[in-house]
């Protein structure tokens, strides 16, 4: 939906209280400013026109004022856009993001995958702990990853830790080397060096954290006690014991990971969570609705837990993938199109819902996992006929980092959803969960200068010149869809304009967000 002066509401943050041109004068060859203005901007949630002043020698933003401010009022030589009629947004914060360096990168590096984010307005990324070889479940572990990510990133990430059977002597060092929380298994994650945790290892993993500024967070599928299928070993690998039809029907797929995976991973986690009462847990990547009123149970009753959802639960639906079409397949499954409904109306619950953040849990790998069959791919495909297509054999993951913010525009529309909603979901509340509230999230006086330039009524098709990310496979490629960054800002320095491309002349500007934690209240 279009944004307009109708939307703009009554409760405004402060001006400031200098003008604009009581600055310092600037040499002109070395700006110490930049500013960006427009018509339409999210600042501290509300939609308002406003101009940013950030510093260039701090990256932060020292002034917005809630009018658009012509060059003409700040010192010769400042560097200086007027994007009205766009959108000025909070950089996006991605919190789930895989880049698997070191070990696969053939799958994804910092290098394609930090510039794929940056395309698409997002300018900071959380890594997960697992396909990269060594996973961050050992502070050596998190440092060969710090290495290899140096000097390679177009935006600023930061870096979660994992839990896994036997490493619980790990993660306070790890707390203090930086990462921003910690993700365990609770079912098979399809890559050895990364095995699922017991209810065990989850009570060692909260006693060592249980004081600690950080989350805990759980992928949340179980195989119950009694289930006609088993599933998959999540990934890759032979059949389950009995699948219900065709192995290249997606129904078949979907049926071996029924909601009861989710609901029953979900009150192991709470039943453990008196364990460390002042530790917050999460749910990553939710998609059943049937968790909901079990997660806004626990709330009630005090249990600090909260979930995020991805941009391919609410925008694809099981009716739509095609037989073979393996793009489609993640763990948990993209579910029924009501499955869908009820997410976003659960999204919409003001602030009550239990779903607080949207992210994409970016998962690659080379296009020759996703045994996709011939027709759906460029190649010839020399895989045995028997597994092409097959749903139970192809690597799950959905790739799309960069392509969210457009994502959910294009879905939203319908939906009656605004740009504030968005930041809320995807930026904001994206920020806090991973500890950078205060820094990253928000257009605010003192935050990073990370903006994302957004052209709420263009439309684009996503094409291999659209996924900047490294393997071109993803369920959206052929869409079209509503929304298209423009420029993407980081620390005040253009990092991406749609019509200029990035500068590949100089090193990326982005930074490893390694300070460590601190509690909040």
């Amino acid at each position: 939906m279009a944004i307009n002066s109708s939307t703009v509401r009554s409760e405004r943050p402060a001006p400031s209280t200098s003008l604009p041109n009581s600055a310092t004068p600037t040499n002109m060859h070395h700006p110490q400013m930049t500013v960006l203005t427009s018509s339409r901007a999210v600042v501290l949630g509300h939609l308002s026109a406003a101009t940013i002043v950030i510093s260039l020698s701090t990256g932060k933003i020292t002034s917005i004022y809630h009018s658009v401010l012509p060059a003409s009022d700040f010192p010769p030589g400042t560097p200086y856009a007027d994007h009205s009629p766009h959108v000025l947004l909070p950089g996006l914060v991605d919190a789930h993001v895989h880049l698997n360096e070191p070990g696969r990168t053939e799958w994804e590096g910092f290098w394609t995958g930090t510039k794929a984010a940056a395309f698409g307005g997002v300018t900071t990324v959380v890594d997960m702990p697992l396909n990269a070889i060594p996973p961050t479940t050992t502070v050596l572990g998190l440092k060969e990853k710090v290495k290899a990510a140096q000097g390679q990133c177009w935006v600023d990430v930061g870096f979660y830790g994992g839990i896994i059977p036997g490493n619980a002597g790990e993660l306070k060092n790890l707390v203090k080397e930086g990462v921003r929380g910690f993700k365990g298994f609770l079912i098979d994650s399809g890559v050895p060096e990364f095995p699922a945790v017991s209810s065990t290892d989850i009570a060692e993993a909260m006693a060592e954290l249980a004081d600690e500024p950080t989350i805990l967070m759980f992928h949340a599928e179980m195989i119950p006690p009694i289930s006609d299928s088993v599933g998959d070993n999540v990934q890759w690998s032979l059949p389950p014991l009995a699948p219900v039809g065709p192995l290249n029907e997606y129904n078949t797929f979907l049926a071996s990971r029924p909601p009861s995976f989710e609901t029953y991973a979900i009150l192991e986690i709470l039943s453990l969570a008196p364990l460390a009462t002042n530790l917050p847990l999460h749910i990553v990547h939710l998609s059943a609705i049937e968790a909901i009123p079990l997660l806004r149970e626990a709330r009630a009753r005090g249990i600090k837990i909260t979930a995020e959802t991805c941009f391919h639960y609410l925008s694809l639906t099981a009716e739509a993938v095609k037989n073979g079409d393996t793009r489609h397949k993640c763990c948990p499954p993209i579910r029924a199109e009501s499955n869908r409904d009820s997410l976003w109306s659960e999204l919409m619950r003001e602030d009550t819902s239990v779903v607080t953040t949207i992210v994409s849990d970016h998962s690659p790998c080379t296009p020759d996992l996703k045994l996709l069959p011939p027709e759906l791919t460029d190649k010839s495909g020399d895989k045995d006929k028997e597994e092409t297509g097959n749903f139970f054999a192809a690597w799950g993951g959905v790739s799309s980092v960069g392509l969210g913010l457009s994502i959910l525009w294009t879905e939203g529309q319908n939906r009656g959803i605004t740009a504030e909603d968005i930041v809320k979901w995807c930026c904001k509340n994206t920020a806090k969960q991973v500890g950078l509230q205060g820094q990253k999230g928000e257009l605010a006086v003192g935050m990073d200068g990370d903006v994302a330039v957004f052209d709420d009524q263009a439309t684009f098709v996503v094409c291999p010149d659209t996924m900047l990310f490294r393997n071109k496979c993803s369920p959206y490629q052929g869409k079209t869809l509503k929304g298209v960054v423009r420029e993407t800002y980081l620390r005040g320095q253009k990092i991406f304009a749609r019509d200029g491309g990035f500068d590949v002349s100089g090193k990326p500007k982005g930074r490893l967000l390694l300070e460590p934690r601190k509690h909040t209240v």
